[in-house]
């Protein structure tokens, strides 16, 4: 059996945070993922300069690709409003490898299929045991599975269904672009230049209107696909997009069970308007290891449920708003 003080399922953003936070205050803290570092992951990798000041480090000091976002072009109903800013874009190949390193706890490549609470102690897989048990596995996050779903089943109404593809494209570059409900998307659909020659392109919808509709998500993308080509924003390129799903923030919220805490997509935190992600999961990451090192309580409230203020909030300074 291995033993560990906290055990941290999930080595992403959220996890990542979590463990870090928990390492640096002295804990002993592992994390299991079901996959190795680097790796593949579908997700526009949109960050914003709270999740650099949450993370502690400076524009100049990461080390892969972070292209500076100063404009995003909103489309709505075939008006573009152009809207100064000043947010990132990250791949998340190289961030998550990045953060999990950073650590300094040990990783374990595992898929955790089985956890059961024995002696007020957490067993995995009957190979893992620890007294503090961190979920931030994602949507299908194996102790939001076993501890927390029997309780508070999540709503497909608040469920996000995407298509996207990340890739490297020698005329890439430009101005970020944000399509919403184009020819009745339920949702939006992005461009969003990663710096180095990659693009991330793709579209999220609400899957009970597309389910309502008996609409298909790939007939979206095949459409925005046309776009692309069209503008010229992308040409001639042999697309395999990869799918995936979130939840949007809801309330109330329950993200404890005694010794059990979920954290980012386990937990359900991208934003309303606009599905941001990393931001909600990396501080809910450190809000946990908080609550942990503390003994206090598990709150989410200083997490933004809108991301339209952090992305607006440039243009409202030079207005003079505060």
């Amino acid at each position: 059996m291995i033993d560990s003080e906290i055990i941290v399922v999930g080595g992403g953003p959220a996890g990542s945070s979590c463990a870090r936070a928990l390492k640096r205050y002295g804990f002993e803290v592992m994390i299991i993922d079901r996959e190795g570092f680097p790796r593949i992951k579908p997700c526009a990798g949109w960050i914003t300069p709270a999740v650099l000041q949450d993370l502690e480090f400076r524009e100049d000091e990461y080390p892969f690709t972070l292209e500076r976002l100063r404009h995003i072009h909103f489309h709505f109903f075939g008006i573009r409003i152009p809207v100064p800013t000043r947010q990132y874009a990250i791949r998340r190949y190289e961030f998550d490898r990045w953060l999990v390193e950073r650590t300094g706890v040990p990783l374990y490549h595992h898929r955790v299929r089985t956890i059961r609470k024995e002696g007020g102690r957490f067993i995995l897989d009957d190979t893992y045991r620890c007294r503090f048990l961190v979920g931030a596995g994602g949507t299908s996050c194996p102790v939001r599975r076993t501890f927390f779903d029997p309780l508070v089943p999540r709503e497909e109404k608040n469920l996000i269904v995407t298509l996207e593809e990340e890739f490297s494209y020698d005329r890439g570059g430009g101005a970020c672009r944000l399509w919403f409900f184009d020819h009745g998307l339920p949702g939006y659909s992005w461009y969003v230049p990663k710096g180095k020659g990659f693009v991330n392109v793709g579209i999220g919808a609400k899957f009970s209107r597309i389910k309502a509709r008996n609409d298909s998500l790939r007939r979206h993308w095949d459409r925005f696909v046309e776009k692309l080509e069209r503008q010229g924003l992308v040409k001639d390129h042999p697309y395999n997009p990869r799918g995936h799903a979130y939840y949007l923030r809801t309330f109330p919220e329950m993200l404890r069970r005694e010794n059990a805490l979920i954290v980012g997509d386990a937990a359900g935190l991208a934003t309303v308007d606009m599905g941001e992600g990393i931001g909600p999961a990396v501080r809910s990451g450190i809000l946990a290891a908080d609550a942990i090192i503390n003994g206090g309580t598990y709150s989410l409230n200083t997490v933004p449920r809108y991301s339209a203020f952090t992305i607006l909030s440039p243009l409202l300074s030079r207005a003079g708003w505060k």
